[in-house]
């Protein structure tokens, strides 16, 4: 059982970084618990523990000792950038130190993840001598995820389902890094696309439209269907989202299949 400790930066009396609306600890906290929520519902083989989950002042000291008590094998510390640049960048300790090459390996997975996923401008793969690497006795990584000080990124950091897609690539990236197995895999539900063209949904919002899909793929499901406004969604291996309306599309279940989807 892989034990995951995710750390929102900042919180309680220290903002952090702060531009055009926002607090750099309000968004590391949502794209935390995302992330936690969505670990949990897709990946199994894990446990997940946060630094904090409410808006709370939590020193640097704390978040390390708390990882290192627990005999975390992996943390992650999650931050919003500021001082006039734009895209995203993670780091790993600039030290000498054992555990290097197989700390660098497992960011890379989890950067390359995060990059493809939400299409950040890649500032690159970094080291830095930051308390949360420094500190830490497991493979640890720092994300930058965006400038909050620069408009673009800002307006990004504003959208739900912008902050889910960075939640979802950062989990997604920790689970390949420590080769979790997919959730429910003794009973893996598909969808069969019965409609000519259907959209697919970037999180669970109707509005939130991503790409369409045709009559006679299918994908293999992550989330069996829950309500969302009016309706219900399956969410799919990919991340995105899908109407669970019986008109539109077919769930079924098999043992074994050799089905391939291009969005699972």
């Amino acid at each position: 059982m892989k034990r995951i400790f995710i750390d929102p930066g900042h919180g309680g009396n220290d903002p952090g970084a702060t531009g055009n609306g926002l607090q750099e600890k309000d968004i590391t906290l949502d794209i935390a618990l995302r992330m936690k929520e969505y670990l949990l519902q897709t990946f199994d083989g894990h446990e997940v523990r946060l630094s904090r989950e409410t808006d709370k002042t939590v020193s640097l000291s704390q978040r390390t000792t708390m990882a290192n008590n627990w005999q975390a094998d992996y943390l992650i510390s999650i931050h919003i950038n500021a001082g006039g640049g734009t895209g995203f960048e993670s780091f790993i300790f600039n030290g000498s130190y054992s555990g290097k090459a197989e700390t660098h390996r497992l960011r890379q997975l989890v950067h390359q993840s995060i990059v493809n996923q939400t299409s950040f401008y890649d500032r690159g793969m970094k080291e830095a001598n930051f308390h949360m690497l420094r500190e830490s006795q497991m493979p640890a990584v720092l994300t930058e995820n965006g400038f909050i000080d620069h408009r673009e990124d800002a307006n990004k950091l504003k959208s739900s389902s912008f902050l889910h897609s960075i939640a979802t690539s950062h989990a997604t990236g920790v689970a390949d890094a420590l080769e979790l197995p997919d959730g429910g895999a003794a009973s893996t539900g598909y969808l069969e696309i019965l409609a000519d063209s259907l959209w697919t949904y970037n999180s669970p919002d109707w509005e939130d439209k991503a790409v369409i899909v045709h009559k006679g793929e299918v994908f293999t499901v992550k989330k069996d269907k829950f309500p969302v406004g009016d309706g219900h969604m399956y969410q799919i291996k990919s991340g995105l989202y899908i109407t669970a309306n019986k008109n539109y599309v077919r769930y079924y279940t098999r043992s074994t299949s050799k089905v391939k989807s291009v969005l699972s």
